[in-house]
C-alpha cells in the first residue's frame, strides 16, 4: 500500500533551466555548449552537488575543463539566482497529494550554493512533510546509500514509496533500493502513473 510520495526537484518540482540561464548572461549557442561540456556535463557538477568540494574547488574544476572560459565561468557563475525556477503547480500538487492522505518528500541533487542563490524557486519544500538535498549528506542519485538515508530519516518502508525522477538512472535506481518508481515527464502523466497503482488523487 503506498503512503508516501517522493519528489526529485530539479525538472520535476522546479524548473533546473541551465540554458535559459546561460543565454539570459548573454552567451550564444556556440559559447553554451562550451560551458556546458565544462560545467553541467563535467563530473565536477555532481560533486558541486554532493557538498564535498567548496565552491572554488568546482570553479577550480570547471576551469581545468577549458582554462580559457576562466573569466566567462567565475563572471556567469559568480550568482545562480535564476538557474532554478518555480513551476506554479508545485505547491497545490504537494497539498492534493496530503489532502488525499499521503506524506509527501523530496530527495535532490542540489548544491549548497543553488539551495541560497535560488530559495525562491525552493517554496514547495515547506509544504513537504521531509526530504534531503544531496550538499546536506555528501551523497547524491544514483548512490543506494541516498535513498536509504530518506528511509530512515523517515522511517519510511520503500514498497510503501512512489519516487519520479527525471532521469531513468535515478528510477532505475530507486527500484533496486525496493521503491515503486517513475520518470517524470509531467504532472498529468505522473498523476496517471499514481492512479496505475492504486493511489487515489
Amino acid at each position: 500500500m503506498v503512503k508516501n510520495i517522493v519528489f526529485d526537484v530539479g525538472n520535476v518540482l522546479t524548473d533546473f533551466r541551465w540554458k535559459g540561464f546561460l543565454e539570459d548572461k548573454g552567451h550564444d549557442e556556440a559559447m553554451i555548449k562550451r560551458i556546458e561540456k565544462a560545467t553541467v556535463d563535467s563530473p565536477y557538477w555532481h560533486e558541486f552537488d554532493r557538498g564535498e568540494m567548496s565552491d572554488e574547488e568546482c570553479m577550480q574544476g570547471f576551469i581545468s575543463e577549458d582554462p580559457e572560459l576562466e573569466d566567462v565561468l567565475r563572471e556567469t557563475f559568480a550568482n545562480v539566482h535564476g538557474m532554478v525556477t518555480p513551476r506554479d503547480y508545485a505547491i497545490p500538487w504537494i497539498n492534493s497529494l496530503k489532502a488525499a492522505g499521503y506524506k509527501v518528500f523530496y530527495l535532490s541533487n542540489f548544491s549548497e550554493k543553488a539551495y541560497h542563490e535560488c530559495s525562491d524557486a525552493l517554496e514547495f519544500d515547506k509544504y513537504c512533510d521531509g526530504g534531503i538535498y544531496s550538499y546536506e549528506v555528501r551523497l547524491i542519485k544514483p548512490e543506494p546509500e541516498f535513498y536509504k538515508l530518506l528511509c530512515d530519516k523517515y522511517s519510511l518502508v520503500p514498497e510503501e514509496c512512489v519516487f519520479f525522477d527525471d532521469l531513468e538512472r535515478n528510477i532505475k535506481a530507486a527500484k533496486e533500493c525496493g521503491f515503486n518508481a517513475f520518470v517524470f515527464t509531467d504532472m498529468e502523466k505522473a498523476n496517471e502513473d499514481l492512479r496505475s497503482i492504486g493511489v487515489g488523487i
